[in-house]
């Protein structure tokens, strides 16, 4: 590692701050202007960026410092044309997005995950890590996520695929403190008080038609 900037937040972190991976702003964005929404066309180049320019900081310095984006997998898991949809606990490690409702399994990528420089690998290890599933799944990509409207957005960044499985039987294991396959309309009903990515990703999911 070889930016001074992360290297000194490293000497603050307690033995319970998680490194985890982060990309500079002016990096990701050096040669287009922060979009706003799901952005289709630019995936690879995105990863290709984040592989060449990742470092890792302290989760709690991360968290408040928009000169970096952390890159999060976020994964929808479809069924028989319906979203699996799940509700964050009240204690939540994220707790700007405590009790919300969520479509996306995923979460933040650690140096193990850059052992292997493969999206599908690393958004496969948090599908594993957060839900129950047993059964089999064809996952693809959707798009890079950018939301800067809100203080959570501002420090994240989304790399957004897209799981069709063949079974219904499917469970959270730790994050969330429910979760339920519901269809596209009965996902709007609860948008009041859903997470603004998963809005976004429900708007594209029906724009393009995906389920």
């Amino acid at each position: 590692m070889n930016n001074p900037q992360v290297q000194s937040t490293q000497t603050q972190a307690t033995h319970h701050d998680e490194e985890i991976l982060v990309v500079q702003r002016s990096i990701l964005f050096a040669k287009d202007v922060a979009w706003h929404g799901i952005n289709s066309q630019i995936f690879d180049a995105c990863m290709m960026t984040i592989q060449q320019h990742s470092v890792f900081m302290p989760r709690s310095h991360a968290e408040t410092n928009p000169i970096y984006k952390q890159i999060i997998p976020y994964i929808v898991f479809t069924f028989n044309q319906k979203i699996f949809v799940m509700q964050r606990k009240s204690t939540a490690s994220e707790q700007r997005l405590a009790q919300k409702y969520s479509i996306g399994i995923g979460g933040h990528m650690r140096q193990d995950d850059m052992i292997n420089n493969n999206v599908f690998n690393w958004a496969q290890r948090e599908f594993q890590e957060e839900v129950n599933y047993a059964g089999s799944q064809e996952m693809s990509k959707i798009g890079i996520l950018n939301d800067d409207t809100n203080d959570v957005g501002k420090v994240h960044l989304g790399m957004i695929l897209l799981i069709k499985g063949n079974s219904d039987q499917i469970s959270i294991k730790d994050e969330h403190k429910s979760g339920l396959l519901l269809t596209l309309d009965e996902c709007k009903t609860l948008s009041s008080n859903m997470e603004s990515w998963s809005l976004t990703c429900l708007e594209f999911i029906e724009t393009m038609n995906l389920l």
